[in-house]
């Protein structure tokens, strides 16, 4: 992190936040939060569904988060004169902050080990960590909106964060991600995303873990490296190449839009990237944002996360990718998950990944016209 000047400070009901700044000789910051808030008492539990063997979070405390507010009382801006934010602050450049309504956290009450009446139901605390990461704090900017210097500063933090929740007791997989757009279910319009330390191996995660473990003992490969080499070699579907990333929509995507950016070489997560990785990630991602965007002339809603290895496992198997999805299926049409979807898991998509490879081209075409 010698690129930025890192400072931990604590807000007023003793959550942990730490400002990352572009000007590493400036002054450290040390305003203090002076709101009267309560102490952070999360009640979240996990069961395990016995049928399915997956983990379902329950965290009922969430219902009263902050939903919508209006932008002059946005909680993720500076504060200023009369508005006390969770960023005391009166500007930043990059801030991360424990979640105020976390899905996993610290110091849960315990729970016990079975489910009261139902004892194939295992249950436990939602032990783990939820962070809160702004990319800037301008309110009305978006991640494509940003400088590559900023996109690379939000990398590296990222990168930070994730070698920290790793050894956060609990912590089973560290998952980074941003929802944007109403469409999502964003709650909050200003530029954000959040970090998750799970106290498990995502379900998604041991899907793809078992299918990589499967291709290695097969060939003695690693299937993303396969999948990766062969769209590459093809090129229908891929978007945007650099020296050392590729954006492809998958040839099974299962969304309208449905997008992975992976590093030409295996590793396992975010810390484990080369500084010219670091460097030439921004460039490549700017462009992908801008052919989302320029799809269908409006802002995308999308997800855009980051799937890692678990914490200290599963290593050799794992490919580090950011995967980009979005239910805009259309301009103005979604996609829902219904029967299929919903109650199979079976997913329908309403377009081809090839079709959707050519739009997205043609939009980031269109766009490079405009901005000439």
């Amino acid at each position: 992190m010698s690129r930025v000047r890192r400072t931990v400070r604590t807000l007023a009901d003793g959550r942990e936040i730490i400002y990352y700044d572009e000007e590493p000789s400036g002054q450290p910051r040390s305003t203090e939060d002076t709101r009267d808030l309560p102490p952070v008492r999360p009640g979240t539990e996990i069961r395990r569904d016995p049928l399915t063997g997956e983990w379902v979070v329950l965290a009922a405390h969430r219902q009263t988060r902050t939903y919508r507010p209006p932008a002059n009382a946005c909680p993720l801006c500076p504060s200023r004169p009369g508005s006390a934010t969770e960023i005391p602050e009166s500007d930043y450049d990059v801030v991360v902050f424990e979640n105020r309504f976390p899905s996993f956290a610290q110091g849960v009450p315990a729970v016990g080990s079975t489910v009261e009446g139902s004892p194939l139901v295992p249950s436990a605390g939602g032990i783990g960590r939820c962070e809160v990461v702004c990319f800037t704090s301008d309110h009305n900017r978006s991640f494509g909106e940003l400088s590559p210097r900023r996109v690379r500063t939000v990398l590296d933090v990222w990168a930070d964060r994730t070698e920290a929740l790793a050894e956060v007791p609990g912590v089973r997989q560290v998952y980074p991600f941003e929802n944007r757009g109403t469409e999502i279910g964003v709650t909050l319009d200003h530029p954000h995303g959040q970090i998750y330390g799970y106290p498990f191996t995502t379900p998604k995660t041991e899907r793809m873990l078992a299918v990589a473990r499967d291709h290695r003992r097969d060939t003695g490969r690693a299937v993303f490296g396969d999948l990766l080499a062969a769209e590459r070699a093809h090129g229908q579907r891929v978007l945007v190449s650099s020296a050392h990333w590729t954006a492809f929509v998958p040839p099974a995507a299962r969304w309208p839009v449905h997008v992975l950016l992976a590093p030409h070489r295996q590793v396992p997560d975010l810390p484990a990237l080369t500084q010219a990785e670091r460097d030439d990630f921004a460039e490549v991602y700017l462009a992908l944002l801008g052919m989302l965007d320029g799809l269908y002339g409006r802002p995308l809603p999308y997800v855009a996360g980051w799937n890692q290895a678990p914490v200290q496992s599963e290593q050799e198997l794992s490919w580090l990718h950011l995967e980009v999805l979005s239910v805009l299926r259309a301009k103005d049409k979604l996609k829902y998950l219904a029967g299929s979807e919903s109650g199979m898991a079976v997913w329908i998509n309403d377009t081809t990944p090839e079709q959707m490879a050519q739009r997205l081209r043609a939009a980031g075409d269109r766009r490079t016209v405009r901005d000439r």
